[in-house]
Formats: structure tokens, sequence, C-alpha cells
């Protein structure tokens, strides 16, 4: 009988404690989202320039609208997603999208957006957080934390896989690496933030964008391949010319 209740209170032991890990994640990034001024940003029209294109969002208590402005001489190119649907304009004419092609330009107009403000939006219903553990990073010690998305809810790229550094002082995301999907296999990507920025209470960031030498390496051994200098920069993502006003009269 005491072997029994031995075994029970380790399992109850192990279920409070993962139990625990799952809040301190979900609280941590909560933090994250709060110290990057998530309290403006779920309020705000934002605009900005990124590799040529221009895009805009306006958020207001969970609407939004996401677009996309591209000029290919001699046509421009209007992409809008919002709750509801995707719509496309070329030189100010609606154009029918098939559903499939929809699919793949609304998670492009949602990826940019999606990376321009995090950790807003790591909040979400279809967002799963794993507590990994703390590492020390660069000198600095960081909060690991798995984000996995549902099925449902979790868009065209459901099964990408993330992982967010945030630091154990600041509450910011100083690193983050994810997992894709890729036709010969799965790519890595790990993404170093620089040049921060608050503008209008809202933290903007750039990345040094980096790619493992090979990606015959698990997306959680990136941090120590980045610490050892054994990553290699493909590309600086960069945000140019931001704008940022609240959106309070609607």
């Amino acid at each position: 009988m005491i072997k029994k209740l031995s075994l029970i209170s380790v399992l109850l032991i192990l279920l409070l404690s993962c139990e625990q890990k799952s809040e301190d994640a979900n609280a941590i990034i909560d933090k994250s989202i709060e110290v990057s001024g998530g309290q403006f940003l779920k309020k705000s029209i934002i605009g900005f320039e990124f590799r040529g294109r221009q895009y805009a969002a306006n958020r207001y208590n969970g609407k939004f609208s996401l677009s996309r402005l591209t000029i290919k001489e001699p046509d421009t190119i209007f992409d809008t997603l919002n709750n509801n649907e995707f719509s496309r304009f070329v030189n100010g004419e609606t154009i029918e999208v098939p559903d499939s092609m929809a699919t793949r330009y609304s998670a492009s107009v949602n990826s940019v957006h999606y990376f321009a403000v995090l950790p807003y939006g790591l909040n979400g219903k279809a967002v799963n957080k794993t507590y990994l553990k703390d590492v020390e990073l660069k000198g600095k010690t960081y909060h690991k934390i798995k984000v996995t998305f549902d099925e449902e809810g979790g868009g065209e790229d459901f099964e990408d896989v993330f992982i967010y550094w945030v630091n154990t002082e600041s509450f910011k995301v100083d690193y983050l690496a994810y997992s894709y999907a890729e036709n010969d296999g799965t790519g890595l990507r790990f993404r170093e933030a620089y040049n921060e920025r608050y503008i209008e209470g809202i933290r903007f960031v750039d990345y040094n964008n980096y790619k493992p030498k090979n990606n015959m390496v698990l997306l959680e051994s990136l941090d120590s391949l980045f610490e050892n200098n054994e990553l290699e920069l493909l590309s600086k993502i960069e945000l140019e010319n931001i704008i940022v006003s609240l959106n309070s009269n609607q």
C-alpha cells in the first residue's frame, strides 16, 4: 500500500511540474508581449517597407486588415487579408483568385506581418507553448520556449515549429528559430534580433537570418551552433520607413 501511495505521489508531482512549466511558458510570453507594446499594437495602424514592397496593418481589438502593395511595371498589385477573406486588386480592379492561390498569397502576406510584430500573436487560441529550459546565450540568460500550432486555426503552415529565446531580465525576444517544410525535407532558420527601436510604444527589430550548414541537426540545437559560430548568415530581415499611429477612435 505504501509503495502504491509513493508511486501516486511521484506521478502527481510530475503532472504538477508539467502543468507549472506550461503555465510559465504562457506567462513569459504574455510578459514579453506586454514589454514589446502589445497593449498599443492591438489598437494600431502600422505601415512599413520590406524588400521593395509596402505593407500596412490595421488592428483593433481582434479585428485586422493586413495588406501588401507590389509594383511591377506596368502593374500595381494590392493584396489584402482580413478576418474573413483574402482579396487581390490589380491596377485598381478586383481579380478572382483560385482558392489554392488565395491560401498561398494569404500566407505570404500574413508571414511578413507576423514576423514584423513578434511576439504579438503568440497568445492566440491555436498556439501551444512549452517551456524547455533556461539557457545561456552570448553571456545572457534566456527562457527557451517551444511553440507549435493546432491544425484548426493554425494557418497553412501550422506544422511549422518555433523556438523563442526570451531574455530573463528584459523579457524581450532576442532570438528565435523555426523549422518549416521544404520540397526536399525540413528547412531550419535561426534569427538574431538587432536594431531595436520603439515607435509609439511598440518594439520593432531587424534580424540577422542564419541557416545551419546542413539540415541534419535538431531545431533545438541551433542556439548551441550559433554560440559556436557554426551557422551561416543567409540574409538580413530589415523593416524600413516604419510609421505607427494608435487606433483609438473606432
